[in-house]
């Protein structure tokens, strides 16, 4: 959804954390992220967390908004939480659901799903970013508020972390910034990404288009108390011209939205509540008493997405790379996997582990997932508001298909839970390659419970079939494996008779696999994707 951005809210606060107000953030090693969202506030705790100075700049003033967006966390999400231990206070907040309805007819459930969070959860944004940011104020991120960007400067060259430079130098990157007295200022790093949203400032000022169009205009927003409960946790339904949906904040009010195609009204042309009271009832039957609107707004949709993710050392990630409309509920998911992706890679080079070739994979993974999310969603949203013969039919034969067929269903639920997207592989690489690790049980625990700490982990073979590598020396309990890499790689076995060995990403995907591998080849693989071992 957009209108605003991925990070919109007003000036309703609740709960700020006490963030470290940045005193320097002219360091030509670290990196300057630019937009206090979800996606950035994830993306500045995992380089934090991973020791590499992280500036975080955000046009705001400070707070926390209870008047957010986003109202679910798939599945996907929830797991790359979990990695971050942030996934089980968020489900003690929000409320389950096993099933996802759609055009009212369709009922998927999400029970069989094969991951540890086999349901949608219903939790507003801001509760996610309450927790994200506390998990950046205590890694140390700085935070620079009511900060504008103004204009970015990039050096020559693309060298590694070492040989990053500040301002004037052939590497790094300047960013020019106006602060909220009306002073400038200059910062400097070796990389910048722009997580600002859908006006990205980032975007606008390294000179990349935003190619698309407006899809749904004139929609309504309203918060409002409910005398009537809805009798689903989340609410949904499109009849004739008429869209509403209905979400809790668990605060006593819920938040609805509703669009009819008829009314096309500019963003700022005044809203009251008798005509999202209307629109409702066209679409749900009835308005279920809604009063007291604490926050009306209009807005529009758009589907955009930039058609490079990088520029030399800027990259853009969650709503200032693409934007869609609400359908599925994608939009912060996206945003939070966009940052899982980029933020180790970062890392890993700034850390001198990995060549500066491997943030080129940024864009080879995650555009393909924002293309394919515009298009799932438009999808849904063009099948829900479906009007002529032909499109009502091609509704009713692609619901009865999805519902009907397995393979169909699961490829569906797949996209939208984001549990479905794989990465490309290497010609002749091992056909795990590129693909999600669901949270398995290991010898030291859980997966998920492993990647905690931004590290890979190297799972193998259990008893005698093990390579020696991952055998400790005599009376020691570390594998051999792990010596100096022990800060970025922890190593398991098995509990089943399972005898690939895999190397996870810190992201949850498979970096490398074998059958039956022996020690050369795991040191070779380690080599390639965690650094050398001295």
């Amino acid at each position: 959804m957009n209108g605003k951005r991925d990070d919109d809210t007003t000036t309703r606060t609740l709960r700020p954390q006490k963030a470290q107000v940045a005193q320097d953030a002219h360091d030509p090693r670290g990196v300057v992220v630019v937009g206090a969202g979800p996606t950035g506030l994830l993306l500045a705790g995992d380089l934090a967390a991973a020791g590499v100075p992280v500036t975080l700049v955000e046009k705001r003033e400070h707070r926390i908004s209870n008047l957010s967006r986003a109202f679910v966390a798939h599945a996907r999400t929830l797991e790359q939480l979990d990695a971050r231990g942030l996934a089980d206070e968020l489900e003690a907040r929000g409320r389950r659901l096993d099933r996802i309805a759609l055009f009212g007819r369709l009922s998927v459930r999400l029970d069989t799903l094969p991951s540890r969070f086999n349901h949608l959860l219903v939790i507003p944004q801001y509760e996610v970013e309450e927790v994200l940011e506390r998990r950046a104020v205590e890694a140390g991120v700085r935070f620079r508020y009511e900060t504008e960007v103004t204009a970015i400067q990039q050096g020559e060259g693309e060298g590694e972390g070492e040989g990053a430079g500040g301002a004037g130098s052939t590497h790094g990157v300047a960013v020019d910034v106006r602060t909220a007295d009306g002073g400038t200022d200059r910062l400097t790093a070796a990389y910048v990404v722009g997580t600002d949203g859908h006006r990205s400032a980032v975007r606008e000022a390294v000179g990349l288009p935003f190619p698309g169009k407006s899809v749904i205009r004139s929609v309504v927003l309203a918060d409002v108390r409910l005398d009537e409960q809805p009798e689903e946790v989340l609410t949904a339904n499109a009849v004739g011209d008429a869209f509403a949906f209905i979400a809790p904040f668990g605060d006593g009010y819920h938040r609805v939205i509703g669009w009819h195609r008829g009314r096309d009204v500019p963003d700022s042309e005044p809203l009251d509540l008798d005509e999202v009271r209307e629109i409702t009832r066209l679409a749900l039957g009835r308005d279920y008493g809604m009063r007291d609107a604490r926050w009306m707004s209009r807005f529009h949709c758009d589907e955009r997405q930039a058609p490079a993710y990088r520029v030399g050392r800027v990259f853009l990630a969650g709503d200032a790379a693409h934007v869609h409309t609400p359908a599925g509920g994608q939009g912060m998911n996206t945003g939070l996997q966009d940052a899982a992706n980029l933020g180790w890679k970062l890392a890993a080079v700034l850390g001198g582990h990995a060549d500066p070739a491997l943030l080129d994979s940024y864009q080879a993974e995650r555009h393909p997932v924002g293309r394919a999310v515009l298009r799932s969603s438009g999808g849904i949203v063009r099948l829900a508001m479906a009007k002529s013969p032909w499109m009502l039919a091609l509704r009713t034969v692609l619901t009865t298909f999805v519902d009907h067929v397995p393979p169909a269903r699961t490829r569906a639920i797949g996209q939208i839970t984001g549990i479905g997207y794989e990465y490309p592989a290497p010609r002749g690489a091992h056909r795990l390659v590129g693909t999600r690790v669901p949270d398995v049980a290991l010898s030291t625990g859980r997966l998920y419970e492993a990647l905690r700490g931004g590290r890979f982990v190297l799972v193998g073979p259990r008893g005698a079939d093990r390579p020696a590598a991952l055998v400790g020396p005599q009376g020691a309990d570390e594998p051999l494996v792990l010596g100096a890499r022990k800060d970025r790689l922890t190593s398991a076995t098995w509990t089943s008779d399972r005898r690939t060995t895999v190397l996870v990403r810190p992201d949850g995907y498979v970096a490398w696999a074998a059958e039956d591998a022996d020690d050369a080849a795991v040191e070779e693989a380690l080599a390639q994707w965690v650094g050398a071992a001295a």
